[in-house]
């Protein structure tokens, strides 16, 4: 099931399995910013991460001596969420642990998704609430494909600060002490597919709270993700798109204890607490 929000400036439609992002348009040129999904490269659009990003080690945590099993990036993404509040440029959307769930993530817990628009933007708000009695660990991401037409190196990412691009690479789908920097052009970096031989480009410290996509030196979108702590960047080797993913947390480190409580880049909320967070998609 589909849901469409609109405003003067923007549509934006909305799966309901994964409260997933699945178009967002210009009303004034009708062009299509979101990847159309096709499965012959990623048959995604900007699923959300929950209760984990990336990958852990072994696909497993521990809690005392409780081990349990997830997928990369979580369930959420596979999960259909209600539908709890709908007005003409916002949606809410939910789910809350299940009998299922619980098998693998013993938390009570629910995750509500927020889309709004304004202008030209859409607003993405992430609320986490802790329905347990105890503490919970948790890791939220967002993973939004940008479609890319024609040339991809016709494309730059221009940050919001002058900084020095460093980047953790992953080792079989885990977090290396490895890093490289990226050299930039005139401030701008330039894409190409070389950029991501080896995996997603993970930034755990970086000082930018927005980047911009710029096209031919010309922006077209701009993602502001004041207060995420870690982004990454990727795409696949000819994709017509780029995924820009503000997150809190990432994948396993390779020397990680497997104790969930532990784990590098993990939030942690008391029961009953509520955390909430949101970035925003601009066009230009």
């Amino acid at each position: 099931m589909i849901t469409t929000i609109s405003n003067a400036g923007l549509t934006a439609k909305i799966n309901h399995k994964g409260a997933e992002l699945c178009s967002l348009q210009s009303n004034e040129t009708s062009k299509q910013y979101i990847w159309e999904g096709n499965p012959e490269f990623w048959g995604k659009h900007s699923p959300v991460l929950f209760p984990i990003v990336g990958t852990l080690k072994n696909n497993s945590f521990k809690i005392d001596n409780s081990e349990y099993n997830l997928p990369r990036h979580g369930f959420a993404r596979d999960l259909v969420f209600e539908l709890t509040e709908q007005k003409e440029n916002r949606a809410v959307f939910s789910i809350q642990e299940t009998a299922e769930t619980l098998k693998v993530y013993p938390f009570e817990f629910e995750l509500q998704i927020i889309y709004t628009l304004e202008h030209k933007s859409i607003n993405i708000e992430y609320k986490v609430i802790n329905k347990s009695k105890s503490k919970m660990p948790f890791s939220i991401g967002a993973h939004p494909a940008f479609a890319l037409e024609g040339n991809f190196e016709n494309y730059a990412i221009a940050f919001e600060k002058d900084e020095a691009l460093v980047y953790n690479l992953l080792e079989n789908d885990l977090i290396s002490d490895k890093t490289e920097t990226i050299e930039k052009q005139d401030d701008l970096v330039a894409l190409n597919y070389t950029l991501f031989e080896n995996d997603a480009l993970i930034f755990k410290n970086l000082k930018s709270s927005s980047l911009t996509i710029l096209k031919n030196k010309k922006p077209l979108l701009e993602v502001a993700y004041n207060g995420f702590p870690h982004l990454g960047i990727w795409t696949k080797q000819d994709a017509p798109f780029i995924c820009i993913e503000p997150w809190y947390g990432y994948s396993d480190t390779n020397d990680t204890t497997g104790n969930i409580f532990e784990k590098e880049g993990i939030q942690i909320i008391e029961a009953n607490e509520v955390f909430d967070s949101k970035f925003s998609i601009t066009l230009f």
